[in-house]
């Protein structure tokens, strides 16, 4: 669930719950059947495809990612391994920079805790490529690429 869609049911049970003590009544809140002392009855918070979606196509734009995005938006880890990629751009699997980029369906696979989606890059000469860029799914913390798997160069 959304944290602003959280904030707003919270908001919600909290003027049920002001309006039922303020006409005299009583407000109870019921524990679940399930709930057992020192064990958490939450569920674990993912994006979702659409998310992760969205959040492809504003970091790879039409041309890749910004300065800002690079240091931002990508985990420590391939940030350095970036870094370590000297003969080309580890993040858009490319040497230059696309005359545009689009980002195809997205997968999550919630138990791995990751999204991942094909993109592609459009060249003004030559033949398109495609790369898997994958992203973190857990919503408890800002969504980040984790990894981009490119093709085996020749």
């Amino acid at each position: 669930m959304h944290l602003r869609t959280l904030r707003r049911s919270g908001l919600a049970v909290g003027l049920a719950l002001t309006a039922t003590t303020a006409l005299g009544g009583a407000a109870t809140a019921a524990a679940p059947a399930t709930a057992q002392p020192g064990r958490s009855t939450a569920q674990p918070v993912h994006y979702t495809a659409r998310q992760v979606h969205g959040f492809l196509v504003g970091f790879y734009g039409h041309h890749g990612p910004s300065p800002y995005d690079r240091v931002h938006k990508v985990t420590p880890e391939l940030r350095k391994k970036a870094a370590q990629t000297k003969d080309y751009d580890l993040l858009l699997c490319a040497q230059n920079t696309p005359r545009d980029i689009s980002v195809g369906k997205v997968t999550t696979a919630q138990s791995a805790g990751v999204g991942w989606a094909t993109i592609t890059t459009h060249w003004k000469a030559g033949p398109d490529r495609k790369f898997t860029a994958y992203v973190g799914l857990d919503a408890r913390k800002p969504m980040k690429l984790y990894d981009v798997q490119c093709p085996r160069r020749r």
